[in-house]
């Protein structure tokens, strides 16, 4: 299905369009780069701290319970008060407390710093998403958002990059103290991004604000098959660099730490970068739901290749896949959400569908460490596989949003 003829042109989108998908995929790979730390130097806070590898996947969980409930108070917060100084106050957040992270000296001070660190996170997706849906055009919504979700996967990647340069010659007390820089972003986000002109229509309106309830069957399905993705995503990518540097006697596949870093960044940048990317055009040419569904499925099938693979040519190729479907089926999510939910509640709906989702899924990381001490991160990723086929399953049942122009009820 075809959507529509006109074509994707940065020079032509307006100022305020091109700061506010700046300033939203800012704030998204910024927030990839301090969440992503932990996954990064996993093996090191475990060795550090002593942990197993169930306690270390339930302090995964906690950072994302933190952000269901950090999603849904921003999504609340921005519906009333703005999309612009939730996104700022939520980056303020992530950034200060992953700073934080690194002067934790015990197992509960660093679960504390990681509960409100998840806070920030959770706040940052909903307002930036939904700022670039309420700034660009209908056919031009999903290349825009998908911009804006594959800046996650450059913040991953720099989160390898910088984390191994500094676990060969520092702490990684250090690598988490690097994570306050992100807030150095908010000052340029006060200063240069407007709020959107239907945001301000619609808070100006005379006409009673459109109610959750009407929407509840499009909210639990999207949540539904959000959180088996997400689900999936973080039960796989948790423990991929944990998996990849463990020895073939723990399960893992022996790779060094610098082999490690240039694996992970070549990851982002082959897989998930560009899965990110061609979501918003495939969806913006054949219709959302079904472009949803299609990489979901294809999610699931690379899944079960990566968990198979033993040279690591296969590894690679098997992980890249993993990570351009089960990672770019996130465009979809926030492009189905902003279009499906009108204006005054946009920012609340997004926040529940995605950070709830996330909420549920907390339990991944340590579903994954417990069934990987009993069977082998391998056999374990097994559970993510059926995961992203149940999302899939739910996303049949998604309207088809792509004619859908923005309702600012």
């Amino acid at each position: 299905m075809r959507v529509s003829s006109q074509s994707f042109r940065w020079s032509a989108a307006t100022r305020a369009q091109r700061r506010v998908v700046i300033a939203a995929g800012l704030g998204w790979m910024l927030d990839a780069f301090d969440v992503m730390l932990y996954s990064i130097i996993l093996a090191s806070l475990m060795s550090a701290f002593g942990m197993s590898k169930s306690t270390a996947g339930l302090l995964n969980a906690l950072t994302l319970v933190a952000s269901a409930i950090g999603g849904i108070l921003f999504g609340l917060l921005a519906d009333r008060f703005g999309r612009r100084p939730m996104l700022s106050l939520s980056i303020l957040v992530y950034s200060v407390f992953t700073a934080a992270c690194g002067l934790s000296t015990t197992i509960p001070a660093l679960a504390v710093c990681r509960f409100l660190l998840g806070l920030g996170m959770g706040g940052e997706w909903n307002t930036g998403a939904t700022l670039v849906a309420e700034t660009w055009p209908t056919a031009l919504r999903g290349r825009a958002l998908g911009i804006v979700q594959s800046s996650w996967a450059v913040g991953y990647a720099l989160s390898a990059l910088v984390a191994g340069l500094i676990l060969v010659h520092f702490s990684w007390r250090y690598a988490f103290f690097v994570g306050i820089l992100p807030a150095i972003a908010v000052l340029w986000i006060r200063r240069e991004v407007p709020e959107p002109e239907v945001f301000l229509q619609a808070r100006s309106a005379t006409t009673p604000r459109s109610s959750l309830r009407a929407y509840w069957k499009p909210l639990a399905i999207l949540t539904a098959a959000n959180t088996c993705g997400m689900f999936a995503w973080w039960g796989l990518f948790t423990w991929i660099p944990a998996y990849l540097v463990l020895d073939g006697a723990h399960g893992g596949r022996g790779f060094s730490l610098m082999n490690l870093t240039g694996f992970l960044v070549a990851l982002n940048l082959v897989g998930m970068l560009p899965g990110y990317l061609l979501f918003g055009v495939i969806a913006d040419r054949f219709g959302r739901r079904l472009s949803f569904v299609v990489y979901l499925s294809a999610a699931a099938a690379s899944v079960a290749l990566f968990a198979s693979a033993r040279q690591p040519v296969a590894i690679f190729l098997s992980a890249c896949v993993s990570a351009f479907f089960g990672t770019g089926f996130f465009t979809g999510s926030g492009i189905i959400a902003s279009e499906i939910f009108p204006t005054s509640i946009r920012a609340t709906a997004l926040g529940i569908s995605y950070n709830l989702a996330r909420g549920l899924s907390a339990l991944a990381p340590f579903t994954i460490g417990v069934l990987a001490e009993r069977h082998g991160l391998a056999a374990a990723f097994t559970v993510s596989a059926v995961a992203f086929a149940l999302a899939a399953f739910f996303g049949l049942f998604l309207p088809e949003t792509s004619r859908a122009a923005l309702d600012i009820a």
